[in-house]
This record gives C-alpha cells, structure tokens and sequence, in this order.
C-alpha cells in the first residue's frame, strides 16, 4: 500500500507540473512587460511570469491585479517578499511597472535530515551535502524545489518504496525579512531484487538468467533493470521485451485492479499455481493493519519471439561501383540455444558476393561468440579478374572499453588474372583483429571515431601457397566546433612482406582511389605498373583525408577536402597522390547523400565526380 502510495503521489505531482503549461490558451497574446528596478534574472522570472496573460480576458482593475500578484509570486522565489510595485500603465498588449525590491528574506534555520536505510546510501548523503543554501543566505526557492524532488527521484530509483516526508515547510516572516526551513525524509527500507520469472521466451532460461545484471538479494536499482531490458533487445532474439518489479507483490491476491480487468502481471505470472483471492478493500484494510516485511521484488520478464525470417533489400548507387543491389536474409534465432544465422548477396557490375555468418553466443551473448563466416566474390573491374572462395572461423570479445578483440583462422582459394598474370592459390592464415567504432548520432554523427588494427600470417610449412605477414590499420575522427563545423580525419595504411608477391591474390594486396579513398582518381586506380603499364597492386598503401564541412541550412551541409594517398612497393612512396575538391552533404532520411567534385593535382585538366550515399563509417 505505501509503495503504490509513493508512486501515485509522484504521478501527481508529474501532471501538476506539466498540466498548467498544456492548459495555455493557443490564441491567447502575450503580454510584454517592461519592468524596471530588479536584476536581469528577476526581471526574466517576472516576464515568464506575464507572458501568459490573455489582457482581453480581464477588466481592467482585474488586469492590473492578476499582473500584481503574478509580479510578486515572480520575486518570492528569489527570497523579495514585500516589494513595492507600481504599475504605470497597462493595456491589452502592454503593461509598465517600476518595482522597489525591497530586502531580501534570509535563512534564519535550515534543517535537512534523511532518516531510513537511505541516510547511508551515498547519493542521498551527496545531495545533502551539495545543497547550495546555508543559514544566513538569501533564500531561494529553486534549489529547495530541487531538492525534494530529487529525495523523491532516488527513493523511486533506488527501491525506496515507502519513502516519505514527515516534515516539509518553508516557514518566512517578511518583517523579520527571515525563513526557516525545514525538511525530513524517511525513506523506509530499501527493497532488494527477488527471484525472476520470464514468460513467453523461446530461448534457454538459464541463458537469459545468465544474463541478468543482478542477483536475488542486490539492492534494487531502476537502471540495473534498464540494462537488462537493454541486454535482452539488443540479442535480436525478441520483438517486445518489459522487464518490471511487481511492485505490489501481496496484490497477486486481488481481484482485480481499481479501474476493472485483469492486473498487468496475470500474463507473467500465468505459470505460477492460482491462490486464494480477497477484494481490493479487503487487502488495502490489511495492508493498513500490518505492511508485509518482505522487502525483496519479483522480477516479472516478459517477451515475444522475433519473426524467425527477415529480409532486407538496399538500392545504391556509388562512382565506383554504379548502382548496387543488396539482399539480406536475417534467422536472428535458429534454436533454443540463440544461434543465428545471416545472409548477405551484393551486387554490382564490377563485384558481386554472397556471405553467411553463422554466430554461436556464448555466456555473455553480447559480448562473446563464436562466429562461422563463409562466401563467394567475383571481381571483374579494370586490370582485376578474381573468383575466390573463403571459410573463416572465429573467437570474438567485446570488453567494456568497446574494443572488440577477434581471433580467427581463414581459408581462401582464389582464382585470378592481375595485370595479365593469372594464377590459383590456396591460403591457410591465422590472424588476429582489434576493432572500436563510436558515433553519436548513428544516421549523421557529430562525434565518433573508428579504429581498426588487424594482422595476419600465413606459411607454406602448413600447407598453404605463399608464406606471408600482412598489417592494415585504420583510424577516422569525426569531431565538431560549436553547432555548425564537422570535422573529418581519416588515415589508412597497409603492408604484406612476402619472398613471392606474384602468389598474392588480389583480395590482400594493395590499392587506391576512389570516392573513400584518394578522390579525384577511378577506383582502385592507383597502384604500382607491370611493363605493359597494367596496374598490379602495391605492397604497402597510404591515405589520409582531412575535410571540413559547414552547415548551411537545416539537413544541407557544404564540405572542403584534400586526399592524400597511394599503393606501393619498397616501404615508401616517390610521392603521394593528391586529390581536393568541393563538396556537398545532404542528411537524407535514408542516410547521408555526397556528391563531391574532386581535382587530381597531376592532371591539371581533370576533374571528377564522386557520389555515394551512407555515413563515413
């Protein structure tokens, strides 16, 4: 009874706050004010205070009134009680007043005690100690306003159910231009988390139990529920998910709620045996009488499987590769266990692919898997023919600094023709990745950053063509200046070292240009030269890209940039390729669109075009 008390009483309250401001006539006319004689704060609270008024609505003398009083209830909160206003004129859309403050009241007594199990929990001792107002200060409102109500938000946040104020009064005698203030919180006992009960899952309980931030018998904590309710969409497993103390636990025995039908935890607790039923009178008598001593919540889990089949299509278009067609078929779940398989087909004229991943969760299935990748790719584009096959295992971490650290041993036979010499290989290679992306909002960011490390090694003494080590890096910074420049900076690197360069396929050497790379050249055009003048891919590679954008209106962004880049051979360039241009971004709702115009520096003649749609990372 009392922890439905509490949270009623912060209903309440709620919509005493939000329904004066939603119950604002639309055609009323503000009323300007121009006040004299208070300080800029003061004087904002009185316009605020004004604003509102609809002067067609009052007489006269009502007018001049109904501004008075709203006038003084304006100054109470920065501690002025009697102050002289005169009001030298006011009419339907103006009013005058000149205003003598007068003194200010000051804190005589400030009594703030917390009573219960929260008088040990740091944060109500935390806000205790940060309450600005000290005995003999000028008395504000505000912060005495916060205050309760953030006593009353932790106790709902913090499982302090039968939270209550045994005392609370603002007591001011403006002629002593004094106030006493006094407050007392009891909190009651702090609730603990109880057992959990989930229905509708089709997955193992015991993983989705595993995944639970929290044990029975942990204080309770509003947000470690929010993380799990979090945990359990974001495994792609369910469409709904509500995760919620039963907050009433002695309320299984009712009837039925106030307002008619069945409670909200019939559905949760379906599996649970049928018990004994009084009226709601009856129980709220008994509750009265003797408030029951189990402070521990039931957790009521309730989900819905996600459709077992998704599909997905994508239309694009990009300079590189001309339009492109994408097909997904998503299996979010397979078996009880959580598995899931993905497919993914792309098309486009100069590549097409078809890939699966098979991903096996582990304890935590966030964070830790196992994960069977495999897939076809065909190249025809320029001086590249490849037709190459690859099966890749791996072990993959998340770690709570969002880095994602990924082992794996990769498969590949690749059929190819590269600047006129044709070969077949088989590879076996081990190889070991680090991986963090950022970005804040997803669809266009103003924050982010990437990172990407990976290495590989493979050799001939167990079987593969080539004996390789290969390193490719990435990193990419996407940060603002006020609300209106976005800054992009991209660097990219790569290297194999190998005795036999002519047994690497296509898939792992090195190559550069193009509309995410050196703009201003083809795709993949820049390269090291055989002696026909045909590319065949470099053994190191350097990029970087620095770019500048301003917003000119709303979604419309118009961007600066200059590429720096090449694929080559022998650990280091005779000179970079360099690419600038203009560009513009619009933030589409199907993400962002680019177009830029790009100029190669050692093409005094050229200029081209660039076009894609998706975000930088």
């Amino acid at each position: 009874m009392g922890r439905q008390r509490r949270w009623t009483a912060a209903t309440k309250r709620t919509f005493t706050v939000v329904l004066p401001l939603l119950c604002v006539s639309p055609g009323a006319w503000a009323l300007e004010a121009t006040v004299r004689g208070v300080s800029d704060e003061v004087e904002g609270n009185i316009q605020a205070y004004l604003q509102n008024i609809d002067a067609a609505q009052y007489t006269e003398v009502r007018l001049e009134g109904e501004i008075r009083r709203r006038t003084e209830e304006a100054m109470r909160v920065y501690g002025y009680y009697e102050p002289e206003i005169t009001l030298e004129r006011a009419n339907d859309e103006r009013a005058w007043l000149e205003i003598e403050p007068g003194l200010q009241v000051e804190i005589e007594i400030l009594s703030i005690n917390v009573e219960g199990d929260a008088s040990e929990d740091p944060p109500f001792q935390q806000a205790v100690e940060d309450f600005p107002l000290e005995e003999g200060d000028v008395l504000r409102h505000a912060p005495w306003d916060r205050l309760s109500s953030q006593f009353s938000g932790l106790a709902i946040e913090r499982g302090y159910f039968d939270w209550g104020f045994t005392d609370r009064r603002m007591e001011v005698r403006p002629y002593l231009q004094s106030a006493r203030l006094y407050m007392d919180f009891d909190s009651g006992p702090r609730y603990q988390f109880g057992e959990s009960s989930i229905t509708g899952s089709h997955i193992e309980l015991d993983r989705l139990r595993r995944m639970q931030p929290f044990e029975p018998g942990d204080p309770y904590l509003a947000q470690t529920l929010a993380d799990y309710n979090r945990s359990l969409a974001e495994t792609g497993w369910f469409s709904s998910v509500s995760v919620r103390p039963r907050l009433e636990t002695a309320q299984e025995l009712v009837i039925s709620p106030p307002g008619g039908g069945a409670p909200w935890w019939s559905e949760a607790t379906a599996s649970q045996p049928e018990r004994p039923r009084v009226t709601s009178a009856a129980l709220a008598s008994a509750l009265s009488l003797n408030k029951p001593s189990d402070t521990q919540l039931p957790i009521d889990v309730s989900v819905e499987p996600a459709d077992r089949h998704q599909f997905e299509v994508g239309i694009g278009y990009a300079t590189d590769v001309g339009p492109r067609l994408r097909f997904g078929w998503d299996q979010p779940w397979i078996n009880r266990f959580g598995h899931s398989l993905d497919h993914d087909l792309y098309l486009s004229a100069p590549e097409q692919r078809f890939t699966g991943v098979y991903n096996v969760p582990l304890e935590d299935p966030l964070r830790d898997s196992y994960r069977l990748q495999y897939g076809v790719r065909n190249v025809d584009d320029s001086d590249t023919k490849s037709l190459e096959g690859t099966v890749e295992l791996a072990r993959r971490w998340e770690f709570d600094n969002d880095w994602v650290q990924t082992i794996y041993f990769r498969t590949t036979y690749e059929d190819f023709e590269q600047g006129g010499e044709a070969d077949q290989v088989w590879l076996f290679y081990p190889g070991i990745q680090w991986s963090r992306t950022r970005t804040r909002p997803q669809r266009f960011p103003l924050w982010g950053d990437r990172q990407q490390l990976s290495l590989e090694y493979s050799d001939t003494v167990w079987g593969s063509d080539a004996t390789f080590a290969r390193i490719t890096g990435d990193t990419e910074w996407i940060r603002m200046i006020g609300n209106d420049n976005r800054f992009l900076a991209r660097i990219s690197l790569g290297a194999i070292e190998t005795d036999d360069f002519a047994k690497i396929p296509p898939s792992l050497r090195f190559f550069a240009g193009g509309d995410r790379s050196v703009r201003g050249y083809s795709y993949e055009s820049l390269s090291p030269r055989n002696d026909e003048g045909r590319l065949r891919g470099g053994q190191q590679m350097l990029t970087s890209t620095l770019e500048y954008q301003r917003r000119v209106t709303g979604d419309w962004w118009g961007a600066t940039f200059i590429d720096n880049g090449d694929a080559f051979d022998n650990w280091g360039p005779n000179d970079l390729k360099t690419g600038a241009g203009v560009g513009v971004r619009w933030v589409s709702p199907v993400g962002p669109i680019r177009f830029d115009i790009a100029h190669p520096f050692d093409h005094e003649d050229d200029w081209r075009l660039h076009f894609s749609i998706g975000p930088e990372f």
